[in-house]
């Protein structure tokens, strides 16, 4: 399955809200749709989809063939209208049953409280029928899937909370040979599903409140509302998911599935099939391999913010596939962060002076500044220290550490110690939202993992004020490839909508 995590559902929001906008925006919009689907039939046409004879490649057919199917659906689960998805989504809390997957691999170190009521939200949604599907396909890409594509599987390869995937087949438009890919179709409705919460959103805040007792939640409410409108749009998840696919081409054991521009669009995803091992499996491969693995979840989560400025915020273990020597193919672009120059100095100057010059007095004055940590706080520095640096433990010393989720769930039950006299100084800034987020997913599967290794030197590869040498094989592995993104330099952002 390929869940997305806190985002997916509040996206939804804002298609609901443009659509609604005015008798003139709607026209406008229908005139925009009505040429950008003529265009599109035209590039359908140039691609050849469905086309008789046979072609030269047969591994696209092979891999839709052989994939795994899944259980037949039940029937009496599916939903048919979008009448049916609303209501369905609506009763399931819609928008907070992402909190509930979010927390999920976290939760260990919750309160108890807020960890129960956290759990009756992680249900995934029920399916579409493949009718409803078929019917979202033809009105976003102006042909039904039977006749758009060389194969399309009516089953759902996988269903989310805001959508399903399913496989197909297409003709390469530049080779002509055939190729398999994933089509992601959202929910009809599921916008107006989770309105309702986007409203209520502040609920949330208030929840955390019980943990952090000097948050102020307006900031982090907004951010939330503001990056899960987004997922909602996967013509913006197609832009964010080219970039990081343009930045790491060519990578060693990074990869990210190409889009099909022309099979996409607001509520239709198309990208590349990408079979491999799920995380369930690959938990059961050799600590060898599952070292290697943490090693490539490392690189990528620190290279793309470092190097790209760019936050891809879903550490969820379903957006992830496993091919063996720490090679990983990485999904799921509805939940992306581009930081400004500022929010990455202040990044990079908290853990230059928390981790690498250990300097207490500079690392609260950065707190300080950046919003963190009420100004004169009753609190001395090295309590503050140790406070704050919770999240360097693993890369303040030059030393082989073993990540546990023992690790993870300590700095959660850290995070909402309300004992702690600095809780009621502290809060969470809009810019660090999700670093935090990504920061805690990324620990607790690392945990998972049991991965083993000199974090240190690996982050101080990739820290911009070190730049240290290559530290492991895999280091190694990644050279050409960083001199060609040197030479290219930082890639663009992706354009907003």
């Amino acid at each position: 399955m390929i869940p997305r995590a806190l985002a997916h559902a509040l996206t939804r929001r804002a298609t609901w809200l443009l659509l609604g906008a005015g008798t003139l925006a709607g026209a406008l919009w229908a005139r925009h749709r009505h040429d950008v689907r003529l265009q599109r039939n035209v590039d359908l046409a140039s691609l050849g989809l469905k086309v008789g004879g046979t072609y030269a490649s047969t591994a696209a057919r092979k891999v839709f063939a052989d994939a795994e199917r899944r259980i037949e659906l039940d029937a009496e689960r599916e939903l048919k209208t979008a009448e049916a998805i609303s209501e369905r989504l609506g009763n399931m809390k819609g928008a907070l049953m992402k909190l509930g997957q979010m927390a999920s691999y976290v939760d260990e170190g919750l309160p108890g409280p807020l960890r129960e009521a956290l759990a009756q939200l992680q249900s995934n949604a029920p399916p579409m029928s493949s009718d409803l599907a078929a019917e979202v396909i033809e009105r976003e890409l102006g042909c039904e899937p039977d006749r758009l594509f060389v194969e399309w599987d009516p089953q759902p390869l996988a269903s989310a909370s805001i959508g399903q995937v399913h496989r197909a087949v297409v003709v390469d438009q530049q080779t002509g040979l055939e190729r398999a890919v994933a089509v992601k179709v959202q929910y009809p409705g599921v916008d107006q599903a989770i309105a309702a919460d986007l409203r209520n959103a502040d609920l949330f805040g208030a929840i955390l409140k019980q943990g952090f007792g000097g948050l102020d939640p307006d900031e982090m409410v907004a951010e939330i509302k503001a990056r899960i409108s987004d997922e909602l749009d996967y013509s913006l998840e197609a832009r964010n998911q080219t970039v990081f696919a343009d930045h790491y081409r060519g990578h060693p054991f990074i990869h990210v599935p190409e889009v099909l521009p022309t099979l996409s669009t607001r509520r239709v995803l198309t990208t590349e099939l990408v079979t491999g091992h799920t995380w369930s499996e690959a938990l059961t491969w050799d600590q060898q391999q599952r070292d290697q693995i943490g090693e490539t979840l490392f690189r990528f989560v620190f290279r793309s913010l470092y190097g790209m400025h760019l936050f891809n915020g879903d550490p969820h273990p379903g957006n992830y596939l496993f091919h063996g020597d720490g090679k990983v193919t990485f999904f799921d672009y509805g939940l992306v962060k581009q930081f400004s120059d500022d929010e990455m100095h202040t990044f990079v100057s908290m853990v230059r002076t928390a981790a690498y010059e250990h300097d207490v007095s500079a690392f609260r004055t950065i707190l300080e500044r950046a919003g963190m940590l009420r100004p004169g706080a009753p609190v001395p520095d090295p309590e503050v220290g140790e406070y704050f640096s919770q999240f360097y433990e693993s890369v303040r010393e030059d030393r082989i550490v073993t990540w546990s989720g023992e690790y993870a769930s300590r700095i959660v039950r850290h995070t909402f110690d309300r004992t702690s006299p600095i809780s009621q100084y502290a809060t969470v800034p809009k810019a660090f939202v999700f670093i935090q987020r990504i920061n805690l997913g990324l620990y607790a599967l690392l945990g998972e993992l049991r991965a083993t290794g000199n974090y240190r030197r690996m982050a101080e590869e990739l820290w911009p004020f070190v730049q240290g040498p290559p530290s492991t094989p895999m280091a190694e592995a990644e050279q050409p490839w960083l001199r060609a993104v040197s030479s290219r330099g930082r890639p663009p952002a992706p354009t907003p909508r």
